[in-house]
């Protein structure tokens, strides 16, 4: 079912490893990542509960095989709880003292994210995973879905609802600072873009709202554009505008349909979906000030809900068959497309963590929409979160500061 691609026709009536304890970084060779490297865990003394939170944030992160106190490993973490502090010590493989990390005492969960983020860029120069969050769509009731984020412990952590409205808001996205969020919600006979600031204070305010279908939206890497998809009668087209302007410009002109786009690293550039030329859905890129798209070479007999990596690669959901799989694209050709899940089900509605490394993605499989964690330099997968509705269209946001 091509529910990324058609969301909008229907809505206008259309049819290797190199580790040294005393360096810095995991290096990925060209033939494959073989392992993370061990972290032994000691229990942090003064607090259990952070303790636990702290235990959980390694395992979850992906960077770490976390063994056995005791266990020879390539770090060594301990810790306590100290005149409202935690302070960590991480050790080398020799036992000797490498760094230490400290954060003042406030939310114990917020306290473990930032600490184990201050651990994962002092070994692996990366801005972090931990404090950062994940935005989805429940099925709450039959026409009805709603918005909820979850932290990268799944479960775990504490799922929180976001949105309740009476009605469908799907494709939610969140602004790169973490503090609001945009998404679509369905109108009668049309849908609009809404921005919901977060905090304790929740406000929303309607984007994009012009006469026909308004979906898709993405937000630029500085917060200040909008990319989406709007139609004018049975043109379905591409369009960027500022945040705060009523003002948009037309990207894409044809008969074509358009879908779903995201944005390059730099912001210079739009990946999108569209039925141009070949008549099903493919990839293709376009400036942001406009121009003539261009066509990405992707794999299986369709391609959608692209997802464009800070380091350049885009990950997409390709039709194998009757399912989807996740697969990686290189635009700039360095690299050789590759299938990343190999496993039952449909797999869909990639997107990357801050770290560059883990996809969050639905799996459909067996009735059931569950959200997944895929590391795309293994191939690893966990399950991040199931219940008794459906979770679908998620999306990870930057590290929270």
């Amino acid at each position: 079912m091509l529910k990324y691609f058609y969301l909008v026709l229907l809505s206008v009536g259309l049819f290797g490893t190199e580790l040294n304890a005393n360096t810095t970084r995991v290096t990925k060779l060209a033939k494959g990542f073989t392992g993370n490297p061990g972290m032994a865990f000691y229990k942090i003394s003064g607090d259990a509960q952070l303790s636990a939170m702290v235990g959980q944030f390694l395992r979850s992160c992906g960077w770490f095989k976390v063994v056995a106190p005791g266990t020879k490993s390539t770090y060594t973490m301990k810790g306590a709880v100290q005149h409202g502090f935690l302070n960590l010590t991480v050790y080398n493989e020799s036992g000797v003292v490498w760094f230490r990390v400290s954060e003042r005492m406030v939310n114990r969960r917020q306290v473990a994210a930032r600490a184990v983020d201050k651990v994962l860029n002092k070994i692996f120069k990366i801005p972090g995973i931990c404090n950062s969050a994940v935005l989805f769509c429940a099925q709450t009731s039959r026409k009805v879905k709603n918005i909820y984020s979850c932290g990268i412990e799944g479960a775990k952590g504490k799922v929180k609802r976001l949105t309740a409205y009476r009605t469908l808001c799907v494709e939610p996205e969140w602004f790169p600072n973490g503090k609001s969020i945009i998404y679509t919600r369905y109108a009668t006979g049309a849908t609009d873009i809404v921005q919901t600031q977060l905090g304790r204070k929740v406000m929303s305010r309607v984007i994009a709202s012009y006469p026909g279908t308004n979906a898709g939206a993405a937000i630029s890497p500085n917060g200040k554009y909008m990319a989406f998809i709007a139609s004018k009668g049975r043109m379905v087209d591409l369009y960027v505008k500022a945040v705060g302007s009523r003002a948009r410009r037309q990207l894409t002109a044809d008969t074509a349909v358009e879908a779903t786009p995201c944005w390059s690293p730099g912001g210079g550039k739009l990946c999108f979906v569209s039925n141009r030329v070949t008549g099903r859905p493919r990839l293709w890129i376009v400036s942001a000030n406009g121009g003539t798209p261009q066509r990405i070479q992707t794999l299986g007999s369709e391609a959608v809900a692209p997802t464009w990596s800070k380091d350049g690669i885009i990950a997409y959901a390709a039709r194998m068959g009757k399912d989807y799989t996740i697969a990686l694209v290189d635009p700039s050709g360095k690299t050789s497309s590759r299938v990343l899940v190999k496993a039952a089900g449909s797999w869909e509605s990639p997107s990357w963590a801050p770290d560059g490394r883990q996809i969050v993605c639905t799996r459909t499989y067996q009735g059931r929409s569950m959200l997944y964690v895929i590391d795309s330099w293994t191939g690893k997968m966990r399950l991040l979160l199931k219940g008794t509705t459906n979770f679908t269209m998620p999306n990870w946001s930057n590290v929270m500061k």
